[in-house]
């Protein structure tokens, strides 16, 4: 008798601007087979204008973005995804769980003056270093019952990948 397969959870690369979310996700999401999808994909213009202007977003600019990311997280659910998104606050991620409860998150952490020299070196990217303090000012680190782990950010982008992959759910033998 052959086991059921194992579903997949849709995963949320998450932390603040300049900690690896999307190149670990697009990472992660290759070597488990599943889509990514990069979370300021999904940011309305207006967004991208506010924060290229050197200005956080607040609550109310994140709601359709945050709606827009938790309907393609639905829409994976069950199949396996991997989505990067800052997800800094509680509120933000009982968002995206909402509907999808089996939501795992892969908290990519590491320190303000590692993550500044990261953000610095980065070009083309509408985020300015200036923002990344409020970043941390607003990052609500996971709590025991958020389905999830923290990933340190140190050393390459494979090696963090390697890392992310052995803290998910079932990771023997990935």
């Amino acid at each position: 008798m052959t086991p059921a397969p194992q579903l997949l959870p849709v995963i949320v690369v998450m932390g603040v601007s300049g900690s690896g979310k999307s190149t670990v996700g697009g990472l992660l999401a290759e070597r488990l087979g599943v889509p990514y999808a990069e979370a300021d994909d999904f940011h309305p213009p207006a967004n991208i204008a506010k924060m290229s202007a050197g200005h956080p977003l607040d609550d109310t600019d994140r709601a359709p973005w945050l709606d827009a990311i938790a309907g393609w997280i639905e829409e994976r659910a069950g199949h396996g995804g991997v989505v990067s998104c800052s997800a800094l606050r509680r509120r933000y991620r009982d968002r995206l769980r909402r509907d999808a409860p089996d939501l795992f998150f892969l908290h990519l952490d590491g320190s303000p003056e590692l993550i500044a020299s990261r953000l610095a070196a980065r070009m083309q990217h509408f985020m300015p270093s200036g923002l990344l303090a409020s970043q941390f000012e607003a990052l609500e680190p996971l709590e025991p019952d958020e389905a999830g782990a923290v990933v340190p950010v140190d050393g390459g982008a494979r090696q963090i990948a390697e890392r992310a992959l052995a803290a998910l759910p079932g990771a023997t033998g990935r």
